[in-house]
């Protein structure tokens, strides 16, 4: 029996017709590269393709922008090809095209792939048949303050690790400064750091650098000082110093960038308002100890609401939201959308009524997500409504199902503070557990009386 021949695809697709019906008929799709895209424009009136090549260089960028004009183009479709996609997406948008980012994934998923046609081809017939959806992107102006946190919190990770590198030299010595004190980058630390990068030994003189407000003597912090004062250890630790103080200073002036981002962002009628100040007082000190009120004002004046009033919301998780997502989230029908852009849904798959068991799929969560876990884990010990929440669900099924359902808590209630303006008010630790002591009372007490006991109430 002779072998079954491999059916080889048409390549002359002149007149071949799809069984898609056409929504966007000026619609184009782009195929992108490191050194070069392919740019698919509605086919031509004999049915050929209408494929061109172009650069990836600055004037090539121009002229595809404007080969689509040429077409008569209103919409283009793109993957989200690294990032290479940034420099075509921001002329295009600057030019009035209606550029989507499509996810890769999307692409990928959607059946029916025709072998005889390339990747552009591909995507500018989905777009046109409206079967791509666009990523969320805001405004040009909230991307720009975006690309400065963004690197600012990079540079932040980077300052991180410097501080492990000060801490593993202090530990081949034996200077145990992180028992004196509870934090090394702290004032009473880096005094005794610097102290000993700039020649001092004696762990008497260094105890005597402590701050007033230091928990243990000078006595406790000086028998932690006492090292063994290799020379290699201390020029790890003089470097180390060294490219920590620059990073501090690259990090002051990111700030100052930033927050002169966001004064641009300001309307004319905001210039003149101000925040309320924080309902607690520990939170308003730690604001002003860390030079983060003038950027707590600025957020407050370009979007109208003040997100560090939610408790463990602070002004880097304010001005992570505010940069990824802008004071606008009408792109959002409701809360439930929101959070599960934010990955912050819970993936249950349910059939029939059962739940499903599958392999878990793996999703990126976003920087605002991540923002809102730390934000959560900050709550673990506060004596407010959130933090009970986040101990009533630690206690049943762990820190981590809790930092989970608080960051959801959290993104609930940001997004009814800055879409409807529902401002949040804190009950307290003692109202919330009350009020759900007497949630499980109403819970057993119908059990019961279901299975015909009577509840009665113990005598004082």
């Amino acid at each position: 029996m002779a072998p079954k021949q491999k059916k080889v695809p048409d390549k002359n697709h002149k007149g071949r017709q799809h069984a898609l019906n056409t929504i966007q008929p000026k619609a184009a799709g782009i195929d992108l590269g490191s050194r070069e895209h392919f740019v698919a424009g509605p086919p031509l009136p004999d049915g050929s393709p209408n494929v061109k090549r172009f650069g990836t260089t600055t004037p090539e960028l121009l002229r595809l922008a404007g080969w689509l004009e040429q077409q008569k183009i209103a919409t283009v479709a793109m993957e989200s090809t690294g990032v290479y996609w940034i420099p075509l997406f921001e002329i295009l948008d600057s030019r009035g095209f209606d550029v989507h980012l499509v996810n890769a994934r999307q692409i990928a998923h959607v059946p029916g792939r025709k072998t005889d046609m390339i990747d552009s081809q591909w995507i500018q017939l989905l777009h046109a048949c409206g079967l791509l959806r666009g990523s969320f992107r805001p405004g040009d102006d909230i991307c720009r303050l975006r690309a400065l946190i963004r690197e600012r919190n990079t540079i932040l990770n980077q300052r991180s690790d410097w501080v492990r590198r000060i801490q593993k030299s202090l530990d081949q010595m034996n200077v145990c400064v992180h028992h004196a004190v509870s934090d090394i980058t702290g004032h009473t630390g880096m005094a005794i750091i610097r102290a000993i990068a700039g020649g001092e030994r004696d762990p008497l003189v260094l105890a005597g650098l402590r701050d007033r407000r230091c928990q243990k003597s000078e006595s406790q912090i000086a028998e932690e000082l006492t090292g063994n004062w290799r020379p290699e250890h201390l020029f790890n630790l003089g470097q180390a110093l060294r490219v920590y103080d620059e990073l501090c200073a690259v990090i002051a002036d990111y700030d100052a960038e930033i927050l002169k981002s966001v004064d641009s962002l300001q309307s004319p009628a905001s210039k003149d308002s101000f925040a309320p100040p924080p309902a607690s007082k520990d939170k308003a000190n730690k604001f002003s100890r860390r030079g983060q009120e003038p950027m707590r004002q600025a957020l407050y004046r370009m979007s109208g609401v003040d997100l560090t009033t939610i408790d463990g919301i602070g002004v880097d998780t304010a001005a992570v939201f505010m940069s990824e997502l802008g004071p606008d989230l009408s792109a959002f029908p409701d809360e439930g959308h929101f959070i599960s852009y934010l990955r912050l849904a819970p993936n249950i798959s349910v059939s029939a009524g059962k739940k499903v068991p599958g392999k878990f799929r793996a999703v990126t969560s976003t920087r605002v997500s991540n923002a809102l876990r730390m934000a959560a884990t900050t709550l673990r010990n506060s004596k407010t409504a959130l933090g009970a929440y986040y101990r009533r669900i630690s206690r049943r099924k762990g820190a981590s199902v809790a930092v989970f359902a608080t960051a959801r808590k959290l993104a609930q209630l940001i997004f009814r503070l800055v879409r409807y303006g529902q401002a949040y008010a804190d009950t307290g630790s003692e109202v919330y557990e009350a009020r759900f002591i007497q949630r499980r009372l109403a819970t057993y007490t119908r059990a019961l009386k279901e299975m015909g006991f009577k509840i009665e109430p113990l005598a004082a």
